[in-house]
């Protein structure tokens, strides 16, 4: 049952679908007090969920998160902010409950840190909407929340192929050289990716004559060799006189303001930029269709990037800053403080919580400060998108991903986790975020494998792999200036091929799964508690999970580990693939166990009574044959799986054709 608490004049973010009638009384978990606070008591064992993309582990307890989409790299587990706002958890104890704050500025959640016994909410101001949903079970509740925020984005199926991306390849002929590469180590592979050098001096919506001559033939030739072009699109708007897409947001109004009326000033990648103020319907629309420039010339998939939206500085507070150089000038001998404070000074220039409050957009006439609504902006932006790909292509899928975002995204587009490092707990970070992200309805999602920064190392990408290959979003992407890691870099290339292969081999049951997770309100990761909650060991797994009906991953994720204990809540066969492939597998009972898990395999774990359908693989999507299963099984009394497959491209998703029965 869900129940809607309304204070104040909430801004309509439009999250929710369904239309809840307001209650006419306070919400039961609101703290008396001078400011609006919502309190809930928590007992020693009470388990907190959700929260979406945030540092730390499944269970949320002991920490402070703050919804406040944030450009920050250094995903240490001492942040309070990553790059979405996904209010929504579950608190586990006694009985369950879900909460959901539609609010779209900034909110802490204060989840047992101030006190071990309480959570706390406490938004910057008092006028939102809180859901509270009670149900039987902490699954049940969360398929009621998915359902009060709509269907999740469902992408190509070309989009659950592997794809490979760098910051970096700044030519046609790099991205041949890596196709090129991929094909003749008979890499599986369907999209290289395509950062912010492609673009004609960092301008959306452009693409640089020299570097990337004849753009359609060039996206043409890769599609021949089954390889989709998929380029970056950036929030901020290059101000250069003749450049068309500045000129026509200038011309009519389609960008955020300053409070004198003037179009705000800020600097990203190509210098000084304008925001669109993709809050306004009719500048929303004009930025959506921008992106059919691309779609014409051959594009079907984007990421949106720098969303937050992302501030390298601005002229106002610039001025500021170098006003205050002036007078450390005038000091010739910094001490402690006035070192730490020059530095702090220096530091916060990017993503000035001041600039922040500096600029507007126009809702339906009304003047809105962005600082009040800064959750939102990459949600609308690509929500922008998503309304385009329905005019241009009603019929086709597009893929469409974004950095930032908020509840609500979901329906529009999935994400994946940023700019990650190439550091062994990221690797940790990214299969705990997981089933966060699905409980908040983003089931399109991955993170950079093998890390976006810092130099990685072949073993964490080979382990990385190995997860990866479970998640929808499948994506080796790197920095500029940091080692290379395409998978022919390394000596252990085959062993990484074969790794890629198993990937191909599991999408008849991978995409299967996505879909009827997306289709019926599901997860596509689950915390194994989820399943087993009378389980005291299955309740306390933080680094093992389900990956759809039939499969238990328990990846590695340690430097130098050859295996790992590994608890199964029930009688289980094991699996592998790639190296040492077995498919008949060992049945291992309940309890622990420890596992040797080779480089170059993944090892996974069958649950009873279930199917798992696998395909003989291929080196792209559309060699992947997804009518003529192999069928692995565990058997106690009887397994029936059903199986779900479309074209992969169209709507129709509810045509009863695309189901099957399987048994065994």
């Amino acid at each position: 049952m869900i129940k809607r608490y309304t204070y104040g004049t909430p801004f309509q973010t439009e999250a929710v679908v369904k239309n809840i009638i307001s209650e006419n009384e306070l919400c039961p978990y609101e703290q008396k007090g001078d400011s609006l606070i919502f309190r809930f008591d928590m007992e020693e064992n009470d388990i907190v969920y959700g929260l979406g993309e945030q540092v730390r582990g499944i269970n949320k307890r002991g920490w402070k998160y703050i919804s406040n989409c944030n450009d920050d790299p250094l995903h240490q587990e001492d942040k309070h902010s990553l790059y979405g706002a996904h209010n929504f958890f579950v608190l586990k104890g006694k009985r369950a409950v879900g909460i959901f704050v539609d609010f779209p500025g900034k909110i802490t959640f204060d989840v047992g840190f101030s006190r071990l016994d309480e959570i706390r909410i406490i938004p910057e101001r008092t006028d939102l909407d809180i859901y509270v949903i009670d149900g039987e079970s902490v699954s049940s509740i969360i398929k009621e929340f998915r359902q009060l925020i709509g269907r999740s984005y469902i992408p190509p199926l070309w989009a659950f192929g592997y794809g490979q991306s760098r910051w970096g390849y700044k030519t046609a002929d790099e991205v041949r050289t890596v196709a090129k590469r991929y094909r003749e180590n008979n890499i599986p592979i369907d999209s290289i990716y395509l950062d912010i050098d492609y673009m004609e001096r960092y301008k959306d919506f452009t693409v640089d004559k020299k570097a990337f001559a004849d753009f359609p033939a060039f996206v043409k030739e890769m599609k021949e060799q089954k390889i989709h072009l998929v380029p970056i699109i950036d929030a901020g708007v290059k101000i250069e006189p003749g450049y068309q897409v500045y000129e026509e947001g200038a011309a009519n109004n389609y960008f955020c303001k300053d409070e004198d009326g003037n179009d705000f000033v800020t600097a990203v990648w190509p210098g000084r930029t304008h925001f669109p103020d993709v809050l306004n319907e009719k500048a929303r629309e004009w930025f959506g269709d921008k992106y059919k420039y691309l779609m014409d010339q051959g594009i079907e998939g984007f990421w949106n990037d720098m969303n937050e939206p992302a501030i390298f500085y601005t002229d106002v507070h610039l001025k500021e800053v170098f006003e205050e150089i002036e007078l450390y000038k005038q000091n010739d001998n910094m001490d402690l403080n006035d070192w730490f404070a020059f530095q702090d000074l220096i530091k916060g220039i990017p993503n000035s919580e001041e600039d922040y409050k500096r600029f507007y957009h126009n809702v339906h006439g009304k003047k809105v400060r962005h600082d009040q609504v800064h959750n939102l902006y990459g949600y609308y932006m690509t929500r922008a998108a998503g309304e385009a790909f329905e005019k241009y292509e009603p019929d086709k899928r597009i893929l469409m991903f974004s950095r930032s975002s908020y509840i609500g995204m979901h329906r529009y587009g999935g994400i994946w986790t940023g700019d990650n490092k190439s550091w062994w707990s990221h690797l940790l970070l990214n299969i705990q975020m997981m089933p966060s992200l699905n409980m908040c309805g983003i089931l399109y999602t991955g993170a950079d494998i093998g890390g976006f920064g810092s130099d990685t190392t072949e073993d964490l990408v080979k382990r990385w792999l190995a997860f990866g290959v479970f998640t929808p979003l499948m994506r080796n992407h790197s920095a500029q200036g940091t080692r290379e890691q395409e998978l022919y870099q390394f000596i252990g290339t085959e062993g990484m091929k074969k790794l890629i292969e198993a990937r191909y081999r599991l999408l008849p049951y991978l995409y299967s799964e996505y879909m009827k997770a997306a289709l019926e309100d599901e997860l596509y990761f689950r915390p194994l508690s989820f399943d087993y909650p009378d389980d005291e060991m299955a309740v306390r797994s933080e680094d093992q999970l389900m990956v759809g009906e039939s499969v238990m991953i328990a990846p590695v994720y340690t430097q130098n580990a050859k295996g790992r204990n590994v608890y199964l809540p029930e009688d289980m066969k094991m699996i592998t693939l790639g190296e040492g492939e077995e498919l008949d597998g060992t049945v291992l009972e309940k309890g622990w166990h420890y596992i040797d898990v080779p480089m170059d395999s993944i090892v996974f774990f069958l649950r009873p009574d279930h199917i798992l359908p696998l395909s003989t693989g291929g080196e792209n999507v559309e060699e992947v044959d997804f009518e003529n299963l192999q069928v692995v099984s565990y058997v106690k009394t009887e397994a029936v799986y059903q199986y779900y497959h479309d074209d992969g491209c169209g709507k129709d998703y509810q045509n009863p054709e695309n189901y099957r029965l399987i048994r065994a």
